[in-house]
């Protein structure tokens, strides 16, 4: 019992931080994530015993967070507000420029729909196929093509300055 206890506390230590990135990604909001990664360790602490190896850890957290958040859009409509401070991380040397992009992109993903957000998220971020997301988000892989397409012309329309970004660097060209 020690044993495995030590184990869930090590993947705690380990992985909350990258859990908790991409569930800022998926809700936009820190507190929001928060509570996201807060719930799905808690559902992954009471599977635990049930997971056939340590190492599946990640991959059942990180599905529990998927359709914890699914479950949330289908449970209330709520205006979303994205934080004026996104969380930091390692930029490219020009920190203006860094700064353009994260406030453009910011900008940009506050105006997608939750939903295609997540889609967003799980196909660009987390780079995962259409299939990968469909079975996640529990929806088919036609509505994952058709909500990429819709979020990125939205990308497209209200951050045209998104276009110039090279994303091999890290710099608006």
């Amino acid at each position: 019992m020690e044993t495995t206890e030590d184990d869930f506390d090590s993947f705690v230590r380990a992985r909350t931080h990258a859990l908790l990135r991409s569930a800022y990604l998926l809700t936009g909001d820190q507190q929001l994530a928060e509570d996201l990664v807060q719930s799905a360790l808690s559902r992954t602490h009471q599977a635990w015993k049930r997971l056939a190896d340590p190492a599946n850890a990640e991959s059942y957290a990180r599905r529990t967070m998927y359709h914890l958040q699914v479950s949330w859009w289908r449970r209330r409509r709520v205006a979303e507000v994205i934080p004026e401070r996104l969380p930091d991380r390692p930029g490219p040397d020009d920190h203006a420029a860094a700064v353009s992009l994260r406030l453009t992109l910011r900008d940009a993903l506050s105006r997608l729909t939750t939903r295609q957000r997540a889609v967003l998220v799980l196909r660009f971020y987390e780079d995962r196929t259409e299939r990968e997301a469909a079975d996640l988000l529990g929806v088919s892989v036609g509505t994952i093509k058709s909500q990429t397409a819709k979020a990125l012309a939205r990308m497209r329309a209200v951050a045209p300055g998104l276009a110039d970004f090279d994303s091999r660097n890290g710099a608006l060209s």
